[in-house]
């Protein structure tokens, strides 16, 4: 009697229209960083889409590793989501190990969005431009110190950097982007490479200084600040946001997934604000995430090997 039982329950449930309960996002990074703004500026109207409250969950540390690995081992239920972003590229390469592959382990919903990424200063330093900057690099072998979410796009782009232009700087890996955005503003460290996402508020209200645009084009929000590239010849560091799963998510749920995200993004009001902070809307296809994903790993893999960076 009791297996039929348990059996009706589980019936009852895969019987149920997807979402039938609360969902939540997976946020691999602490508050206060790009990844954590976009969910939490998409959540209010994945509530309205789906009927269901759409929770945002932090799970900062291990350079994105622990609430990456958290997604990976829950349910493929769908109500359990992680927003990726580049590390999730750039981990294999850095790690020895991971507790998960990041492809075999996942499926694949949608790339949600590209993020222009730049290089700030602390208002203190006596900087303007990069040729600045790499000038007073050279004059103070050693002395500033870089924050950056260890093992990310931005941590790289600041060993790149160094490497590049030929300086000795300091990049001090944080748990967090936010952690090493506040640090940054409060002039812990001197500089650091963020997402334009998070860096913007703080360039406008005048507590950071925008000094180059690490794309390859210059910002729409930054008409005035050049591209890192302008002053180094082939420099190039952006960043993407991508929604994933479990593996062995039902194709339907995929799919409605990437219908709510899709339509969340393309609102008008989303997409204006996010265009103003530097992101690119994409709303790409579950099969196009999964096709891009290798590549991303490869690319980033050749990045580590030459930037010799390792995680600690």
């Amino acid at each position: 009697m009791l297996s039929v039982a348990l059996l009706a329950i589980t019936a009852h449930a895969l019987a149920q229209p997807f979402p039938s309960k609360p969902l939540r996002i997976i946020v691999p990074a602490v508050p206060g960083g790009g990844t954590d703004i976009l969910a939490r500026l998409l959540s209010p109207k994945l509530t309205e889409i789906f009927g269901q409250s759409v929770v945002v969950d932090n799970r900062g540390g291990a350079f994105t590793n622990i609430g990456t690995e958290m997604v990976a081992r829950a349910a493929p239920d769908g109500y359990t989501v992680l927003i990726a972003t580049t590390p999730h590229a750039i981990n294999p390469s850095l790690f020895a190990k991971l507790p998960f592959d990041p492809l075999k382990d996942f499926s694949m919903i949608s790339q949600l969005a590209l993020t222009q990424t730049v290089l700030v200063v602390h208002p203190s330093l006596p900087v303007k431009s990069v040729p600045e900057f790499i000038a007073l690099a050279k004059a103070r072998p050693g002395q500033l110190t870089a924050g950056t979410a260890g093992g990310n796009s931005a941590f790289l782009a600041v060993e790149m950097l160094r490497s590049m232009a030929k300086i000795d700087v300091l990049n001090i890996p944080y748990k967090g982007a936010g952690q090493a955005l506040n640090d940054t503003v409060a002039g812990h460290v001197q500089f650091q490479v963020n997402t334009l996402l998070a860096a913007l508020p703080f360039i406008q209200a005048g507590r950071l200084r925008a000094i180059g645009v690490c794309g390859s084009k210059r910002a729409a929000a930054l008409p005035n600040v050049a591209t890192v590239a302008e002053t180094i010849k082939g420099f190039e560091s952006s960043g993407w946001y991508a929604l994933m799963g479990p593996a062995g998510m039902p194709r339907e749920v995929v799919q409605k997934l990437h219908d709510g995200y899709s339509k969340a993004l393309n609102t008008p009001e989303i997409t204006r604000r996010l265009s103003e902070m530097g992101v690119d809307v994409l709303a790409g296809s579950p099969d196009e995430l999964t096709k891009l994903m290798p590549r991303e790993i490869s690319k980033w893999a050749a990045v580590v090997k030459s930037s010799g960076a390792k995680a600690e």
